[in-house]
């Protein structure tokens, strides 16, 4: 069984959906400290041929909080205004019609937790994307919130029973392969290809925007091409 953990973000970007295609659980890691000005509660989109980046807002958010114990702001008017950006910004893109329905349907989820959020978020995802992949909160069911770096991870996927354990190749310098081997799991590490696509028309692609972007201007079948476009390490 192979295994990924990340903190939850909101409408990733691609990267973050290929990892979640390329295992069989997927564990958000929730129950760790929440970053401030991270991609929990923002994104990326394109609006008006810019780069754009928008925000959740939360209520009294700190790195002194865990993550699952974050909540949104009382104010619900954040809904409409993403919702009405997303629309100025791709009522015209060849996938809108497809595409906006299931955005209103993640963006209008009934919840006050932005970890609940994010993880119906993902669900969603996976359903629209035809993925299998299982999703786990942290918070949910491994009780090792005492653990720390490598050691929790590695205990999670004992707990799993996991076989092979992968991250972004941006954790080179933070777990070992060897360390991995001795419990029986093997620790490879995911790297994106370049992933272009185009963005009406533009000569100026802008990657790594969130993966609604991606969504608006391909088809189903088209994105799931793309989300094999990584090589293991």
């Amino acid at each position: 069984m192979t295994l990924a953990i990340m903190q939850p973000y909101f409408l990733p970007y691609i990267g973050y959906m290929q990892l979640m295609g390329a295992v069989d659980t997927f564990v958000l890691y929730d129950d760790v400290s929440f970053i401030n000005r991270g991609w929990i509660n923002r994104n990326r989109l394109l609006i008006n041929g810019q780069e754009h980046l928008f925000t959740i807002p939360l209520k009294d958010a700190s790195q002194n909080k865990r993550i699952n114990e974050v909540h949104l702001a009382d104010d619900p008017k954040w809904r409409s205004k993403l919702l009405k950006t997303i629309e100025q910004g791709y009522r015209k893109a060849p996938c809108y019609q497809q595409v906006m329905p299931l955005t209103e349907k993640i963006v209008n989820y009934t919840t006050d937790s932005i970890t609940d959020l994010v993880y119906f978020s993902l669900v969603e995802l996976n359903q629209y994307l035809g993925l299998t992949t299982r999703l786990v909160a942290s918070s949910a069911i491994y009780s090792n919130a005492e653990l720390k770096g490598q050691e929790r991870i590695l205990d999670i996927c004992r707990q799993e029973n996991a076989t092979r354990y992968i991250n972004p190749i941006g954790g080179t310098e933070l777990y070992d392969k060897p360390t991995f081997e001795k419990t029986g799991i093997q620790l490879r590490f995911i790297k994106s290809k370049a992933v272009i696509y185009s963005q009406f028309g533009r000569n100026d692609f802008i990657p790594w925007l969130s993966m609604l972007d991606v969504l608006m201007f391909n088809d189903i079948a088209s994105v799931q091409t793309l989300l094999g476009e990584y090589e293991l390490v």
